[in-house]
C-alpha cells in the first residue's frame, strides 16, 4: 500500500513514530498540514460532530460554536506529528483536495499490543463512503506495520450509521456500557466494538472497493 512504512520499534512505545500518507480510492490520510488545521475549526464546530463525539450533552450546546480554533487546540494539532505513541491523520477528500475530518489511533497499551480508534467527519465528507474507506485504510496500516493485535472503539447507540461503518470494516460488538452517556436529559448506551489482527484479512480493502 502506498506510503506505508514500519512505524514501530521493538521494546519501545514508538509504534507510530512515522506518520505515513495512506492513499485510497477517494481519500488519502496524511499528517496535518496548516490548511488542514484551519478547516478542522469548522469541522469541530459542526453540531453533529459535537453531538456524536460526546463533546456536548444538549442540542443547545451543540449550536453556535466558533469555527475558528483557539490557540490551545491549534497547537495541539500542530504537535500531533511529534507523538510516537499515537497516530493522528487528516482525512483528505481527493476530489476537492481538502480536509474533511480525522482518524486517530490512540490510548496505546504496548504490554497488550492494543490501542483505541476514533474518527470524525464534517458535513463535506459525510454520506459518501469516505468514513468507511478511512477506517479500513488506517486499520489495515496498523495491522500491517505494527505488532498491534487489538483495536477497540466506543460508539453511542444513537449513531447507527457509524456502527454500520465499523461493522463493514470488521469491528465486532463485544459489549454495552448501559446508560453511559446523557444527552438532552436521556441516557444513552455506549457500544464497545473491537477488531483483532486475525479478523482483518489483507484483501479487505480490495474486496470492499468492488462492492
Amino acid at each position: 500500500m502506498p506510503g506505508m512504512m514500519h512505524a514501530w520499534r521493538m521494546g519501545s512505545i514508538e509504534f507510530f513514530a512515522d506518520k505515513p500518507t495512506l492513499v485510497g480510492k477517494r481519500i488519502l490520510l496524511r499528517a496535518f498540514a496548516s490548511a488542514d488545521i484551519d478547516l478542522m475549526g469548522g469541522i469541530l464546530a459542526d453540531p453533529e460532530v459535537l453531538t456524536l463525539t460526546g463533546t456536548v450533552h444538549t442540542t443547545a450546546a451543540a449550536r453556535g460554536r466558533s469555527a475558528i480554533l483557539d490557540s490551545k487546540t491549534r497547537q495541539w494539532y500542530e504537535t500531533r506529528a511529534e507523538q510516537p505513541d499515537r497516530l493522528d491523520l487528516a482525512i483528505i477528500d481527493q476530489a476537492s483536495s481538502t480536509c474533511v475530518g480525522e482518524v486517530v489511533l490512540n490510548e496505546l497499551t504496548t504490554e497488550n499490543d492494543s490501542c483505541s480508534f476514533r474518527i470524525l467527519i464534517g458535513p463535506a465528507g459525510r454520506n459518501r463512503g469516505l468514513g468507511t474507506e478511512a477506517t479500513q485504510l488506517i486499520v489495515q496500516h496498523a495491522f500491517q506495520t505494527t505488532p498491534l493485535h487489538r483495536i477497540e472503539l466506543e460508539v453511542f447507540a444513537f449513531n447507527p450509521r457509524a456502527q454500520h461503518v465499523y461493522e463493514r470494516s470488521g469491528f465486532i460488538i463485544e459489549g454495552v456500557r448501559r446508560d453511559a452517556h446523557k444527552f438532552d436529559g436521556r441516557y444513552v448506551d455506549t457500544i464497545i466494538m473491537s477488531i483483532l489482527r486475525p479478523e482483518n484479512p489483507p484483501d479487505r480493502l480490495s474486496s470492499q472497493s468492488q462492492q
